[in-house]
Formats: structure tokens, sequence, C-alpha cells
């Protein structure tokens, strides 16, 4: 893998992700692309970045052809509290971006990676330690979304060989960009509001559990899948990956042992709380650690002691 783009490079996971790829395969090797022309300068500042449609497949095309690219990183997607808000858009822009996708990597010979999502299991799904094949029956746009990208990209491998390759992301957890409309938001929103004002107000059942995955073990996650010897891979899409899972009053509670004055307190989101409600309290990853060697590195107290360091300083307290 030499020449990647990356569509959708804006959001939570792709502004991490476009440091992470140069690091590792170079800064002229790495092309970030976002629909929107303030977050496409932003990206300018420190990579190179095209303004991209995903949905326009000519454009898209253009792009894979110009740079010569060998793998394409499908960042977008409308989240699960959006989408719910609006599922006709949250279909159009997600699986618009999803069917270019897969047509270009087929196309022009590249490698195709596109995150699910735990989004993508439902209320009829075991609910702790769920199986890496299992009932799958979201009750969320966003899972639907998911699930139909699973099956259509492993049917992509199958009829045409594409090489496409996913996993299953839990709630990501990030001092980098802000979540932009998750159903697990607030455990990254809770670190802004602590350290801005002491005081936060959860939308989220207090003893809700769901997984989550810090940051820099997602990115790992991605690069060891992307680099895996592709005759070891028998699920491709989509891998189960965790590193923790708790629940708001859990979370706080150690937030709370940092800082004191921290006060918490509830008002839940009915919507994000049937969501919720309806993923996984933890996952079953043996898959993933078996079939190309996963291994996080974050726990929990080391996640909340690195969020309140960073954050601290990014808001200058």
């Amino acid at each position: 893998m030499k020449r990647i783009l990356v569509v959708g490079a804006g959001g939570q996971i792709g502004t991490e992700l476009i440091p992470h790829l140069q690091k590792n395969y170079g800064y002229d090797n790495v092309i970030a692309a976002d629909l929107k022309d303030e977050v496409v300068a932003r990206l300018s500042q420190n990579a190179i970045a095209e303004k991209l449609d995903a949905t326009d497949f000519q454009a898209y095309g253009e792009l894979v052809k110009k740079y010569k690219v060998d793998a394409i990183y499908n960042m977008v997607a409308l989240l699960s509290a959006t989408g719910e808000r609006m599922p006709d858009v949250a279909w159009n822009i997600n699986m618009g971006a999803l069917l270019n996708s897969l047509n270009l990597a087929k196309e022009f010979n590249t490698a195709l990676f596109t995150p699910s999502s735990i989004g993508a299991f439902g209320s009829n799904t075991p609910h702790t330690k769920t199986p890496q094949d299992t009932v799958m029956r979201p009750n969320t746009i966003y899972g639907v979304c998911k699930v139909t990208g699973e099956l259509l990209s492993d049917y992509y491998f199958s009829r045409f060989g594409v090489d496409t390759r996913s996993v299953r992301f839990p709630g990501l957890i990030s001092n980098g960009a802000l979540p932009g409309g998750g159903t697990t938001d607030y455990a990254v929103e809770v670190f802004y509001e602590i350290i801005r004002s002491g005081h936060y107000t959860c939308p989220i059942p207090e003893d809700t559990y769901m997984d989550m995955l810090y940051m820099p073990d997602a990115l790992n996650a991605l690069t060891q899948l992307m680099e895996a010897d592709p005759a070891k891979l028998v699920h491709r899409n989509s891998f189960n990956v965790t590193c923790m899972s708790f629940n708001p009053r859990e979370l706080f509670a150690k937030i709370k042992e940092r800082v004191p004055h921290a006060t918490f307190d509830f008002d839940v989101d009915p919507v994000k709380a049937q969501i919720s409600a309806s993923w996984p309290d933890s996952l079953d990853d043996s898959c993933a650690r078996e079939e190309w060697g996963w291994n996080p590195q974050w726990d929990l107290d080391a996640m909340v002691d690195d969020m309140l360091k960073t954050i601290a300083q990014k808001l200058g307290k």
C-alpha cells in the first residue's frame, strides 16, 4: 500500500487517521478528501487535500486516477443519532459513498476499507460477549446501512475479487476532532464539559453499558488489518474489535477520582437511550485477535488520564 485516498477525511476518525497514515506511509502518499470547503482548507494545512463529494462517481474516479490510488479508506457516514432525524439522507450518503467506493475499487484494483459499527447489531443480538457471527437485525438506519455495507463488501470480494476489509467499531473516544452525532458521543463530550465547567449532563442512562475504543487503538486496528496477510482473513467484513466496556456511571466515577469537584446528572435523550439499549454491552473480538493479531493497548484508567491531560492542554486549562 503506497498511495492512499481517505474520503470523509474531516470526520472524527479521518482527522486523526491522516497523520497516522502519513507517519506510516509518507506525507506525499496520503490524500485527504472531504465535501466541505472549510474542512478541506483545514486539512490542507497539514496534508494533500481535495474537495470531493463521494456520491459523485465521476469526480471520485477522477481523483483515484489522478493520484494513482491503490487503497481507499471510505470514512463517509452520517452517524446513528443524526441518521434517525433524516433516514433518507443517511441512506443516500452512506450507501452512495459505499457503492461508489466499491465500484471504483473494482475498476482501479484498489484495496478498500469501510468501517462498520456495533450499530449493525440489534436488540435480539446476544448483548454480552457478542459473537463475531450472530443475528444482525438493527433498528436504526445507520445500522441498516452498516449491515448492508458488510454484505456488499463481502459480495464484491467473492464476486469480483475486490480486497475489501472492515472492522466493527464500538464507540470511539478521541481527543482530536469532536464527535458528530453518534450515540456514544457522551464519552467524549464529558471530558470537555468537566474541564470547561466542572459539570456534565448525560443523555445516556447511567447503567447502559457500551463497548468503547480509544482512538490510538482504533488507528492501529485500521493499519494492522489493511497490512494483514489476506490468506489469513476469514471474515473480512467485518471484525469485532474492542478494548473496554463501561456505563456512564463507571466512567464518571473514574473522572471524579481525578477531578473531585466534578458533578454529573442525567437528562436522557429517548432516541439515544433506545439506540444504546439495542447495542451490545461487550464484544467478543477473538476472531480479530486470531486472524490478524489484534491486541489493544489502552484500558479505561489510561484513557481517562490521557483524555483529561490532553483536553486540558487543548482548552488552555
